[in-house]
């Protein structure tokens, strides 16, 4: 048989045992333990010597599914379904960083990761060394034989910053280690992590593969392309399982130990949501694209950011990594900090709310929510502005929503 498309690949995926109903959906197992029929093979579920579930905790029969539809689609070697995509970049950080490490990183990041870099992890003796990840030569001087990870947004939120990642992968090849990337903004039918050189990738799946905000989840995936060997942290478990190696230690290790596994309902919701993940992402970026388009016309918007502009400063760059629909998701200023919040308080349609490709539009004033626990200092450093306003774009109309910004600006 020919090589078949993302879509029939996602929507055709077996399961791992027949149904005992063939039902067309997988079962959501909602059961926190597994019976055995022996003793023995228990003991060879338990010490990883047969693929049978033990507890809802390590794996369960949905949220494995789920799993396998995600390494169907993607080519990952193994994927890992948690309960965020904090969950995600926590665990990843957990499963291969150390005390006296380092991680190698851009300023411009979510506003819970780099608390997570900056303040979490420093209480364990991890260092975070912020760099402008555009400048090869000061990536390059940043690390060392202590650096476990250089980590990136490949589209950071909000600033919508693109850094080169086949140039990045290349450093990251010299030096000797991993490549790891939230890739959330742009979701895999028009993004392909593996051909950047990505080796860890992260997404919160509460985004658009969640089906409209039906639920939170994360998602590690680990294409076995890095040497572990390399790492001081997995090189052990290199020598026994190559290439494997970080998803093994994740798997028998940190997310059972940490407790983040996804739960079956929302392994389930999530399933349902990646069906037609493709189809709600074209209406939301094709509508993003046209809508920024039509603002960039509007004389009381200072400035429309999204890499999908032809005017943008990370158009080509973008295009080449993520297509001509880099995400539903833009950025405008206004004058100032209350003439933001007066332009949200007249809307009428789009919904004040976070979160990001729900199938309604959602717009944030970032500086005084996700960064507003940040101190003014930091929040320079890390370019948000008290200007910006950050819009997540659904599934409406462009015309209903290009007229509700108009009078909420003009009225």
């Amino acid at each position: 048989m020919e090589e078949i498309s993302f879509e029939a690949r996602l929507l055709h995926t077996p399961y791992e045992k027949p149904d005992a109903y063939n039902a067309l959906a997988m079962p959501v197992y909602n059961s926190a333990a597994f019976e055995f029929e022996t003793a023995e093979a228990m003991e060879a579920a338990f010490l990883g010597y047969s693929a049978d579930h033990t507890y809802s905790r390590i794996t369960n029969p949905t949220v494995q599914y789920f799993e396998t539809r995600v390494r169907a689609i993607t080519g990952a070697t193994g994927v890992t379904a948690l309960n965020s995509g904090m969950a995600a970049i926590s665990n990843v950080m957990m499963a291969i960083g150390f005390a006296g490490g380092n991680i190698v990183t851009s300023s411009h990041l979510f506003g819970n990761t780099y608390s997570l870099f900056k303040m979490t992890l420093a209480a364990f003796g991890v260092e975070v060394r912020f760099c402008d990840l555009k400048n090869t030569e000061e990536v390059r001087k940043q690390i060392d034989e202590n650096t476990f990870a250089l980590f990136l947004e490949v589209i950071t939120n909000p600033q919508l910053e693109v850094a080169d990642l086949k140039q990045l992968a290349s450093i990251c090849l010299e030096g000797g280690i991993p490549l790891v990337a939230d890739t959330t903004v742009v979701p895999f039918s028009v993004f392909h992590a593996n051909e950047f050189g990505i080796n860890i990738e992260v997404v919160s799946s509460t985004k658009y593969i969640s089906g409209g905000a039906t639920s939170v989840g994360g998602l590690i995936l680990d294409y076995g392309t890095f040497d572990w060997s390399k790492s001081r942290v997995l090189a052990p478990m290199a020598e026994r399982f190559g290439a494997d190696a970080f998803t093994v230690r994740m798997r028998k290790e940190i997310h059972r130990n940490m407790g983040a596994y996804m739960t079956p309902q929302v392994a389930y919701m999530q399933t349902l949501g990646l069906e037609t993940m493709s189809l709600r992402f074209e209406r939301q970026a094709s509508t993003c694209l046209e809508l920024a388009k039509r603002m960039k016309t509007l004389d009381k918007i200072e400035s429309v950011n999204y890499t999908g502009l032809k005017d943008n400063p990370y158009y080509k760059l973008s295009t080449v990594q993520f297509g001509p629909l880099p995400g539903a998701m833009l950025t405008f200023d206004l004058a100032s900090k209350d003439a933001c919040f007066a332009f949200m308080n007249r809307l009428k349609l789009i919904c004040r709310a976070t979160n990001l490709f729900d199938n309604k539009s959602l717009i944030i004033h970032p500086a005084t929510t996700i960064f507003g626990s940040f101190t003014e200092e930091q929040r320079v450093s890390m370019d948000v502005s008290p200007k910006t306003i950050r819009l997540s774009v659904g599934l409406e109309e462009v015309e209903d929503l290009f007229n509700d910004i108009k009078q909420a600006l003009y009225s």
